[in-house]
């Protein structure tokens, strides 16, 4: 890839989550695998490739924010730009970190290129999820990472009787990253904020709500899991163990 061609990359990691499922003592962001808080994963993978120019990091605490300052500045995470409070949703956090480059906050303006929002505890995005998440939003604009579904989904009512079995071959399990040009993740998270009624569980919903824009599918990972339950941190530990 020329230089010359890349557009400007802002990743923002979202780890402001309250973690209820996993049960544990400290949320599960800051759980220990291997040595180092999960959340170090995720930061090293972006600070690590290529195609990210900086970071937002969002957390859910002013303590937070000074004990995440001191693991950036241990880890040498140099693409951090920016620390801040998210909010009591998901998409109340996301709408904090955009601001932060609507503002022009970030020490290298952030308006025509593009915004990778991820889930700080997806700990296993590499480099290739994220070049692929480059390569199809310069194609699309709007792009989401996910993988097809092993399993047979059965759509339900409220009573849990099945009112629909989709083709299989049409569904996918989505993750993150998800991937956006900025000025479109923008428009569209404004449009959202200003909604009286807030129904969205992922940032490609927002942009096709919001805008009527299609959003693409690109290659992710099996094993670009979610930690939210005892068992993920589980399958978690398996995987660094064979990577090691």
């Amino acid at each position: 890839m020329e230089a010359k061609d890349k557009k400007r990359c802002t990743a923002i990691i979202l780890a402001a989550g309250q973690g209820k499922r996993m049960g544990a003592d400290v949320q599960k962001q800051y759980i220990e695998l291997e040595g180092k808080p999960v959340i170090y994963y995720s930061l090293k993978a972006f600070q690590d490739s290529e195609i990210i120019d900086d970071i937002i990091l969002v957390v859910g605490s002013e303590k937070e924010i000074h004990d995440c300052s001191k693991l950036v500045k241990e880890y040498h995470f140099t693409k951090v730009d920016a620390i801040v409070l998210g909010g009591k949703e998901r998409y109340d956090s996301v709408w904090q970190a955009l601001k932060v480059i609507q503002d022009g906050r970030l020490k290298v303006k952030n308006q025509d290129g593009y915004v990778f929002i991820h889930d700080g505890v997806r700990l296993f995005v590499d480099g290739d999820i994220i070049r692929r998440g480059y390569e199809t939003v310069r194609k699309c604009k709007a792009c989401v990472a996910g993988m097809p579904c092993k399993d047979t989904i059965k759509l339900v009512d409220e009573e849990d009787c099945t009112v629909q079995t989709p083709e299989r071959k049409y569904v996918r399990a989505v993750q993150t990253p998800q991937v956006f040009e900025t000025s479109l993740i923008i428009e569209a998270y404004s449009r959202l904020m200003r909604e009286e009624s807030i129904s969205v569980t992922d940032d490609g919903m927002v942009v096709e709500q919001m805008l009527n824009v299609s959003v693409k599918l690109y290659e992710g990972s099996y094993e670009n899991i979610k930690i939210t339950t005892p068992e993920d941190l589980e399958i978690a530990k398996v995987f660094l163990y064979r990577k090691k």
